[in-house]
């Protein structure tokens, strides 16, 4: 089943210290279907990664590697169109930008979005997205 993938939910398969059930469960999906992003994914992805290098939980070298493993799998990338639907979404919700980028691409795509952040569960529920499970 394709979905919206989250930042949260990909960085859990790079942190050794790091487990969940749904970012299993996400991982299973893209071994045979495809994901989607916002076009700020990548560069959250790359980040966390560094924040996480200097706080040495995880090795530059671990991190170069995870970035090549992550291209392997078939997540597309989407730019978001003019409009306001992702400011929208993070003034009603209180949530940053770079999270509703997410679900505004959940929302305008109709897929279910995968993530662990609680806030932006709550309000995908709200908008009615449905969430990976």
């Amino acid at each position: 089943m394709r979905f919206v993938l989250d930042a949260s939910i990909a960085i859990t398969w790079a942190m050794r210290d790091e487990d969940h059930p749904l970012a299993d469960r996400a991982f299973v999906e893209l071994q045979s279907d495809s994901a989607i992003v916002p076009g700020i994914w990548w560069y959250e992805i790359r980040n966390i990664l560094v924040l996480n290098e200097r706080r040495n939980r995880i090795s530059q070298s671990d991190s170069t590697q995870f970035l090549r493993d992550l291209e392997q799998f078939s997540i597309d990338v989407d730019f978001p169109h003019a409009g306001t639907m992702v400011v929208d979404l993070s003034r009603k919700h209180k949530l940053s930008v770079y999270d509703c980028a997410s679900l505004a691409l959940a929302i305008h795509e109709r897929l279910p979005l995968a993530t662990l952040d609680e806030p932006l569960k709550k309000a995908a529920l709200a908008e009615g997205v449905p969430l990976l499970a």
